[in-house]
């Protein structure tokens, strides 16, 4: 059975639930984090205009150089950004993932009369995205 990369198209760092998850169950033998100034790029998408869809190209050309169809892609961050990332992923052959998690909840009394509000977020398990009626076209022809 072979193993899998995944690349990890996000801001923050794997739980060691998460990681656990993508070995056992993914076959993740390697996990791929974007060099630096391509996870400037994805963390920083100008918020002007309309969506710059060629801001992404560099990242394409790094995930097409690091993984083969097959190979995972955690995609969390800007919306738009998702939505390409997912598209780009299908069609490449890739299979874009994302975390679900479970909110855990608490109210705390304080001792000054206020409530304190805590919500922890536990890792529930990657679920692939579903896919839309039309991936292609989104795209210009390979």
């Amino acid at each position: 059975m072979s193993v899998r990369t995944m690349v990890l198209l996000f801001s923050h760092s794997l739980m060691s639930e998460q990681e656990e998850e993508a070995r056992e169950r993914w076959r993740v033998g390697r996990f791929a984090a974007l060099p630096a100034e391509l996870q400037e790029r994805w963390s920083q998408i100008p918020p002007e205009g309309p969506f710059p869809a060629d801001w992404l190209d560099p990242i394409w050309n790094w995930i097409e150089q690091e993984t083969v169809p097959g190979d995972l892609v955690l995609v969390h961050g800007e919306p738009g950004a998702i939505l390409l990332a997912v598209a780009w992923c299908r069609r490449h052959g890739r299979i874009p993932l994302y975390a679900t998690t479970r909110r855990e909840y608490t109210s705390v009394p304080r001792p000054d009369g206020g409530v304190e509000n805590r919500h922890v977020f536990r890792h529930v398990q990657f679920r692939e995205y579903p896919s839309l009626p039309d991936d292609a076209g989104i795209f210009p022809s390979d």
